[in-house]
């Protein structure tokens, strides 16, 4: 039994495709309301929530391998629970920031859950993804009302991943062998300009859309509201503010795990071109 948390996210759909392309079974995917589930033939909707490790007791039951999403703060009792329930590998989605960037307070928290994962007596298997090309859908209300993006660091290109490329490692990690106690870092093709990106966009729209360059102050004013200064300054040194060489590199994890190639930023835009209709 495979469960899969964040079974309805960018990541987790496509690995539940992923899982049930392959025939894998039987495979359960983590939701706080099953009833709205709309997943694969055959793939089993559990209701639980991340955030309240007692919910997932029903969940956990017969598991032997689990797809974890960090971030809801309970992750240590999560990993406790599944232990109990003899859960017997992990493959964790982290962040490749813990190597870029460890002093981010989003890095050492992410580090620090890989390190419970690792104390925790299961296998483990470590992704660390870059920039997700989904990250742009931050973009999808200005370029549908007006048609625009503004954005900082316009010629900074960051190796953007298309979500389904982690989903596809995981997948890998959870059905085959030679994967247990490996750390991945993951990133798309090749580096990707804000520019460029917008270009995509719009060839996938077939309609232009205009970049805006801003200063690093206005983005931060526009994304603090949401998200708290800390977090605002963190994200945009990731964009351009504080790149280095590591958070630069494209690297050939994808297609050596997966025996494909990693999929373009021009991909993901085409597939999700609806969204900035």
């Amino acid at each position: 039994m495979i469960l899969v948390t964040g079974a309805t996210g960018n990541i987790g759909t496509a690995l539940l495709r992923d899982l049930h392309l392959r025939g894998a079974a039987p495979v359960r995917g983590l939701t706080r309301d099953a009833g709205r589930a709309a997943f694969p033939e055959g793939i089993e909707a559990v209701e639980g929530d991340l955030a309240q490790p007692g919910s997932l007791k029903a969940a956990l039951k017969g598991v032997r391998s689990l797809f974890l999403l960090p971030g809801m703060g309970a992750e240590q009792d999560v990993l406790a629970a599944a232990r109990q329930a003899g859960v017997e590998h992990v493959v964790l989605v982290s962040s490749i920031t813990v190597q870029t960037h460890p002093s981010l307070p989003a890095a050492g928290a992410n580090l620090a859950v890989e390190r419970l994962l690792k104390d925790s007596g299961m296998a483990w298997t470590i992704l660390r993804p870059t920039q997700f090309a989904s990250n742009t859908l931050w973009w999808a209300q200005s370029i549908r009302e007006q048609g625009v993006v503004r954005a900082p660091y316009a010629d900074i290109g960051l190796p953007a991943i298309h979500p389904a490329d982690i989903a596809a490692v995981a997948c890998a990690a959870l059905t085959e062998p030679g994967h247990r106690g490996r750390t991945y870092a993951l990133t798309g093709p090749e580096r990707i300009t804000v520019r460029r990106q917008v270009a995509a966009i719009a060839a996938a729209l077939g309609r232009e859309v205009a970049l805006v360059e801003i200063s690093r102050d206005e983005a931060h004013r526009q994304m603090a509201p949401f998200m708290g200064d800390e977090t605002a300054d963190a994200v945009l040194d990731l964009m351009g503010g504080d790149v280095n060489d590591e958070l630069l590199t494209v690297r050939d994890t994808v297609p050596q795990v997966t025996g494909s190639p990693a999929r373009s930023f021009q991909q993901w835009a085409s597939e999700n071109r609806a969204a900035f209709r």
